[in-house]
């Protein structure tokens, strides 16, 4: 019996060998298995974050959980098995805020038609992936709007997380003034802020995730956070926002920038965190270009057009598989661990849906802190990169609109290259970006 169990085990790591060549990528089973387990500890957060976010758009909490995990599991196994890349997937920081703040709440789109804006956004992206598209759109546009793109999102983020622990807060005469710290929610989300970023200093794995599972304890004695009848549960239904993306409703006139957004800050993402994570696997050759980059490219596309029909925001490849790699996870069996992670999780939905809004507004703002870290590759000095980065980035927050502080910078980019005499050094993609931007702020905003 003994033996034929060993046997049975040779076979299938032989098996496992040959089709995610570990030995030629200078891995073996325990390292991927090893390497999962680190990716899914370190962005676990997101199923506890993304169900809250959404809920403010008025999505089923229990539903949007169930998608969140389904998509990542989907998204992420896909990666594995057809791309072959340790990258994990799941939906968007960023993207999610954009989708309940402003899509919803501040546009007043029905959540069902925002669905729809990103199922298009991702049959976009598969377009471009598959033509050859998006090489043109990388080359176009300038770095520094790239970055501030990034760092834009990054700040969005952090307003909405300190304003969701009421550490912001509005104020008539000012905008926005302090919060009350004797308040129960903004005293719990502030000591959650100053233990998430300390783990977070200190290196912990899973800092973030810890974070919030501390915070939410902490939330007990204090009366906010409710604690669930029971650990474990069958997984909440996912009728509620299942295929209920309204994809007619998103093909209007006005949706091309909400769409546009939404599709070039998920590419910005998605290239940025390809690039920065494959740059320590040895997947970039030679020229500089991604090993089986199409097919990578083409999973993370496809994980957002499948988001949107299970009922959640576009779902990008997660920089937290860096920590993977750091693991010595080099190949899609990582991605298959930490899909097959993601659907163990769906049991434990009692814990999820119990975490308070306070607990989870600390990740918000430590994500933002990290994807604003992208200024730091802006010239300042240079006053033609500055003025439309700036510009880019600061209206994201201020305008509480991605969409408007992309919009913006793109024209105040072609508009300062043109009349500085410099309109040759503008790529002509620019040029159409920046009309049509023009067009819809004369004729439809």
């Amino acid at each position: 019996m003994k033996e034929e169990i060993v046997i049975k085990k040779a076979k299938e790591e032989g098996f496992l060998e040959r089709f995610f060549q570990l030995g030629e990528n200078g891995t073996d089973v325990r390292t991927e298995i090893l390497a999962g387990f680190t990716t899914f500890v370190t962005m676990a957060y997101i199923i506890l974050v993304n169900p809250i976010i959404l809920k403010d758009a008025g999505l089923d909490q229990g539903a949007v959980f169930m998608a969140t995990a389904l998509a990542a599991a989907i998204s992420t196994l896909f990666m594995g098995l057809y791309a072959n890349y340790p990258f994990a997937l799941a939906p968007g920081m960023g993207l999610n805020a954009f989708f309940a703040y402003v899509m919803v709440g501040k546009m007043g789109i029905p959540w069902q038609t925002a669905l729809g804006a990103v199922f298009l956004s991702g049959i976009i992206a598969v377009i471009v992936t598959l033509t050859g598209l998006r090489e043109l759109l990388i080359k176009a546009i300038p770095l520094p709007l790239k970055h501030a793109v990034g760092a834009g999102i990054g700040l969005f983020i952090a307003f909405i997380g300190f304003k969701n622990a009421g550490i912001v807060v509005p104020n008539p005469a000012t905008f926005v003034d302090l919060g009350n710290f004797k308040d129960p929610g903004t005293l719990l989300a502030t000591l959650g802020l100053i233990i998430t970023a300390v783990l977070v200093a200190r290196g912990v794995r899973g800092g973030m995730l810890l974070g919030i599972i501390v915070t939410t304890i902490l939330g007990i004695p204090m009366g906010i956070t409710k604690i669930p009848s029971t650990l474990i549960s069958a997984p909440p239904s996912m009728a509620p926002g299942l295929l209920k993306l309204d994809i007619m409703g998103a093909l209007k006139v006005s949706m091309y920038p909400v769409i546009f957004s939404l599709f070039f800050a998920d590419l910005f993402d998605t290239i940025g965190t390809f690039v920065g994570v494959a740059s320590r696997t040895g997947m970039i050759d030679e020229n500089g270009n991604l090993k089986r980059g199409n097919k990578a490219l083409f999973a993370d596309s496809l994980g957002t057009v499948i988001g949107s029909l299970l009922g959640t925001s576009n779902t990008t490849t997660y920089v937290e598989s860096a920590a993977g790699v750091s693991a010595g996870g080099r190949t899609g069996l990582t991605s298959v661990v930490v899909s097959l992670l993601f659907i163990a999780s769906i049991i434990f939905s009692p814990i999820a849906l119990a975490v308070p809004s306070q607990a989870t507004a600390p990740a918000l703002i430590i994500v933002g802190i990290f994807m604003a870290s992208s200024l730091n590759e802006i010239k300042f000095s240079d006053f033609y990169e500055a003025f439309p980065a700036f510009l880019t980035a600061i209206l994201m927050p201020l305008t509480f609109s991605i969409s408007l502080g992309l919009a913006v910078g793109f024209v105040a980019y072609a508009l300062l290259m043109t009349l500085s005499g410099r309109s040759k050094e503008v790529h002509w993609v620019m040029y159409i970006l920046a009309v049509t931007f023009i067009l819809y702020f004369i004729y439809v905003r």
